[in-house]
C-alpha cells in the first residue's frame, strides 16, 4: 500500500469512527464503501460515492474530491473543479485542504496567482501544525512573495516544521544561520540543522555540510567529513559537486581518502536496506 493509500484509508477511517458514534449509518456506510473501492483502485466508485457527501457539506469528502479532480485519478484532471473544492473544505476548517488551496493560489495553477491568499491559506494550515504549509509559509516569507519579506518570520515557520522532520525546512534553518537572516549569523547552529536534513538525504544539505567542514566553518577543518558529505551529495548531482569533492581529494592523503569512502559505504548500506 503506497503513502497515499494509507492516508485516505486512516482519513476515512477517522470519517467512519465520527460517524458510527454519532449512528449516522448511512454515512458510515458510505465512507466504508469507498475507502474500498480507492484502496482497489476503482477511483470512479471512490468519486460517486463522496460527491453526495461533498454537495452535502462533508468537508473530507470535499477535500479528497478536489484531491481528485486536482491527480486527474477517476475524472479528468481539472484545477478549477480541484479549487472550488478545497475551497469548500478549508472554508470549513480542513488543514489539508488549506495546505492545497494555498499551493494553487502560489503556483496559479487553475486559479490566478496570489501570493496574499496563498500565505493567508498556508497560515491557516501551519497553525494547525502542518509542516508542509509551515515549510511553504516561511518560504513565502524569505523570498518576500505578497510584497512582504520578513526573515524573521521565515525562520519561525521554518523551524516550526524543522521540528517536526521537514528536511527542506531543516535545511532552511540551517542556511539562515548561515547567512545571518532573521537570526544572527552561527555556524554551529547552521551545521547542526545541515547534518539533520542530510542525514534524511538531502543533497544539498550534504553539499552544505561538507562545505563547511571542508571550511573550517562553525566546525573543526575535518577533510575526511567533508568528503563523505560532499561524496554523498555528488550522487546523481551536477559537476559541481563532484568538482569541489575532486578538489579536496587532492588535498587529502590515501587513508583519509579511504576511510570517507569507507563511511560513505556504510552510510548507503545503512539507508537502503
Amino acid at each position: 500500500m503506497n503513502k497515499r493509500s494509507t492516508q485516505i484509508l486512516l482519513v476515512l477511517s477517522a470519517a467512519l469512527t465520527l460517524l458510527l458514534v454519532l449512528g449516522v449509518t448511512v454515512q458510515a456506510d458510505t465512507f466504508r464503501d469507498a475507502g474500498k473501492a480507492y484502496l482497489r483502485g476503482d477511483f470512479s466508485t471512490f468519486i460517486q460515492l463522496l460527491k453526495p457527501l461533498a454537495e452535502q457539506g462533508d468537508a473530507r469528502a470535499q477535500y479528497n474530491l478536489g484531491y481528485m479532480y486536482a491527480r486527474g485519478e477517476g475524472v479528468p484532471k481539472d484545477y478549477a473543479e480541484a479549487f472550488k473544492w478545497y475551497k469548500r473544505a478549508a472554508e470549513q476548517g480542513h488543514g489539508e485542504a488549506q495546505l492545497s488551496l494555498g499551493y494553487l493560489y502560489q503556483t496559479g495553477v487553475g486559479i490566478p496567482q496570489d501570493h496574499v491568499e496563498a500565505i493567508k491559506w498556508y497560515k491557516l494550515a501551519s497553525e494547525q501544525g502542518y509542516t508542509r504549509a509551515q515549510y511553504n509559509l516561511g518560504y513565502m516569507y524569505a523570498r518576500g512573495k505578497g510584497g512582504i519579506q520578513d526573515y524573521v518570520k521565515a525562520v519561525k515557520w521554518f523551524k516550526k516544521a524543522a521540528e517536526q522532520g521537514h528536511a527542506k525546512a531543516q535545511y532552511s534553518v540551517g542556511l539562515m544561520y548561515a547567512k545571518g537572516r532573521g537570526v544572527p549569523q552561527d555556524y554551529a547552529e547552521a551545521i547542526k540543522w545541515y547534518k539533520k536534513a542530510a542525514e534524511q538525504g538531502l543533497a544539498y544539505a550534504q553539499y552544505n555540510l561538507g562545505d563547511m567542514f571542508y571550511k573550517g566553518k562553525g566546525v573543526q577543518q575535518d577533510y575526511v567529513s567533508a568528503y563523505f558529505w560532499l561524496n554523498l551529495s555528488a550522487a546523481g548531482r551536477d559537476n559541481e559537486v563532484s568538482e569541489l569533492r575532486d578538489v579536496l581529494k587532492k588535498k587529502m592523503t590515501p587513508a583519509q581518502i579511504e576511510e570517507a569512502e569507507k563511511l560513505t559505504q556504510e552510510w548507503w548500506e545503512k539507508h537502503n536496506k
